[in-house]
């Protein structure tokens, strides 16, 4: 009988996706022949598998999960290669049980969450199953749990922002208000400590380069500079945010109406930071008629 190594199922796993299980019992199935046992994977999974673990996954939805007392909540990130795929109804039950799972087992990173148990198998074995079945690449991308020091609040829109949000007193109207505020005016921070110093000094660099070719006095520069800074971290901050819903409050002065404060914020946008694969059709089809 020839001998299996770890090896061998991992080269396999990596050309076909298939789970580890799968690689290695093809592999006992074809006397150790990596052609035959990656064939005979091809077979299993109708050919859809293979190779999708290089190709590009940067669409897909959101979930979250909800604790019944919202007091704790998984926002989850899971990619596909196509959104024909991210509309899929068995995608779509893979990503709400996913978030489940986090929610409920609270692993470490996407690492630990893949060794977690699912449908009888693991996330990961889950994951290459459905990968296999739908014929893309799908990719569990990043994931974000709270446990809430008030309640959560959680909103989705079209599957492709999520936000979940822990505010501190207030009501239930109060908190669905406050996360569709976020997904629309898309603050990068709770309030001024969360931005990063290197964004507020390329403001200030920027506003005084405008400036300065402008032809505004040097002694007017850092002042001007000052304003811009001001007015980028009214901008981007939750707290100094004007209410979406009513241009005549900031979403400080609507806390304070409510008695109400919000603890921390999450938002996830699909595919945000991806680099996706620009395709230029017109040379592709140039390139194929003049090898004609």
């Amino acid at each position: 009988m020839a001998t299996i190594t770890a090896s061998m199922v991992k080269e396999l796993r990596a050309r076909t996706d298939a789970p580890m299980m799968d690689c290695k019992k093809a592999l006992t199935e074809a006397e150790a022949n990596m052609d035959r046992a990656e064939e005979i994977l091809r077979v299993r999974f109708g050919n859809k598998a293979s190779k999708s673990s290089g190709r590009v996954a940067a669409e897909g939805v959101v979930g979250i999960s909800l604790t019944a007392d919202s007091k704790t909540a998984t926002l989850i990130e899971v990619n596909s290669e196509t959104d024909f795929c991210a509309k899929n109804e068995d995608f779509l039950a893979y990503v709400g049980e996913l978030a489940a799972i986090v929610n409920a087992g609270d692993p470490a990173d996407i690492d630990a969450l893949a060794a977690l148990p699912m449908q009888g198998a693991t996330v990961e074995e889950t994951r290459a199953q459905l990968a296999g079945k739908i014929g893309e690449n799908i990719t569990p991308r990043r994931f974000v749990r709270i446990a809430a020091e008030g309640k959560v609040a959680s909103y989705i829109h079209g599957n492709k922002i999520g936000v979940i949000v822990d505010v501190v007193g207030g009501d239930d109207e109060l908190g669905k208000d406050i996360a569709m505020h976020i997904a629309a005016a898309k603050p990068k921070a709770l309030s001024e400590d969360g931005i990063d110093a290197a964004l507020i000094e390329a403001e200030r660099r920027v506003a005084i380069e405008k400036a300065t070719e402008a032809g505004k006095p040097e002694v007017m520069l850092e002042k001007i500079a000052d304003g811009t800074v001001r007015k980028f971290l009214k901008e981007v901050t939750l707290l100094n945010q004007i209410f979406v819903k009513n241009d005549k409050m900031t979403i400080t002065e609507l806390l304070k109406s409510k008695d109400a404060s919000i603890a921390s914020f999450t938002m996830f946008t699909v595919g945000e930071g991806i680099e996706k694969e620009v395709v230029d059709y017109a040379a592709e089809v140039a390139a194929a008629a003049a090898a004609v």
